[in-house]
């Protein structure tokens, strides 16, 4: 029976495309037992989740480095058989070097990747998927195959999403985004809105988007939007997610929660561009970006607070009536 550690102390999307090393790996040994580092507030994706033993959170927020040796200590003493580093950056790498496993692997951008037993490249821009990006860890030490990130909703977490009631027939909406350039304009969701008028729309999100999707739904002619935001944490959002009939997103978490269930998703690219390897997995899925080439697009990895040259073209010029 072997152990394993996957590292992945960054943001919630990339926890979930992490989930798919826990497929691979327990595909090849039903009986090995995974525990999964997170941050403090990404460990709620993991609750329940039937292959995983234990979830190990770090806390950045209150006594960073204090934690991050606590971390060390505790991981070295569990003695872990494989330790799969998912991050490129010293902290993890220390964790790693501090690990004392079997088998270290990660990336070779990692600044401490000389105490790695097996280093791998890690190329934005090569046509490769995240998923497959990190999948090329587990391929340094034997034959796995690769598999689709995936989340597991509780039983509660389901009945209460049930219990409040689900039409047959829903739209699910995810207008906001921690970065401007990656969130389709306000009016491109309100048209979008306007075009499912027959269909209860639900918008999802953090509690502090509240205020800006009540803007949304009350500023389109729809009269049966609810706005679950705050309301509805990750694992409820993805269940609520799997059910419906189509749920529009932009190149942020919410994809990925649509992808960990293999639903029917349409994602809008705005400054950023699929290329990059965070597109939409779901079987039935669609991306969407302007159709006019722009010399200035993609302007980042990860977007930006505001449009560099002022127009934002990259998102004001996309059609959203092709997606209905």
């Amino acid at each position: 029976m072997k152990t394993y550690l996957i590292i992945q102390t960054a943001f919630i999307g990339d926890v979930i495309l992490a989930t798919a090393l826990i497929e691979s790996i327990i595909e090849k040994e039903p009986t090995a037992k995974i525990d999964f580092l997170v941050r403090k507030g990404n460990d709620g994706l993991l609750v329940g989740h039937p292959h995983i033993r234990r979830v190990l959170v770090w806390d950045k927020k209150n006594n960073k480095y204090a934690n991050l040796k606590h971390l060390a200590k505790l991981i070295r003493e569990r003695n872990y058989d494989v330790l799969l580093n998912l991050q490129r950056f010293s902290s993890s790498g220390y964790l790693s070097w501090k690990s004392k496993a079997k088998q270290i692997v990660g990336f070779k951008k990692n600044p401490l990747s000389f105490s790695f037993h097996h280093k791998v490249n890690h190329e934005i821009g090569n046509g490769k998927h995240e998923v497959e990006r990190n999948h090329a860890l587990l391929l340094a030490i034997g034959d796995y195959k690769q598999a689709k990130p995936k989340l597991y909703p509780t039983s509660e977490q389901i009945q209460k999403i049930e219990e409040a009631g689900l039409p047959e027939d829903y739209i699910v909406m995810a207008p906001s985004s921690v970065w401007a350039t990656k969130q389709l304009p306000k009016s491109k969701w309100v048209e979008l809105l306007n075009q499912h008028l027959d269909q209860t729309v639900f918008f999802i999100g953090a509690k502090s988007d509240i205020e800006y999707l009540c803007e949304i739904g009350r500023a389109s002619n729809h009269k049966n939007w609810v706005c679950s935001a705050g309301s509805t944490n990750l694992l409820e959002s993805a269940y609520l997610i799997s059910k419906a009939s189509m749920t529009y997103v932009n190149d942020s978490a919410p994809l990925h929660l649509a992808s960990a269930m293999n639903a029917s998703v349409t994602a809008f690219f705005c400054s950023t561009i699929p290329g990059f390897g965070f597109g939409p997995l779901s079987d039935a899925s669609k991306t969407v970006e302007v159709a006019e080439k722009l010399d200035c697009r993609p302007c980042g990895l990860h977007g930006k607070a505001s449009c560099p040259k002022g127009h934002f073209n990259c998102g004001e010029k996309i059609d959203v009536t092709i997606v209905k």
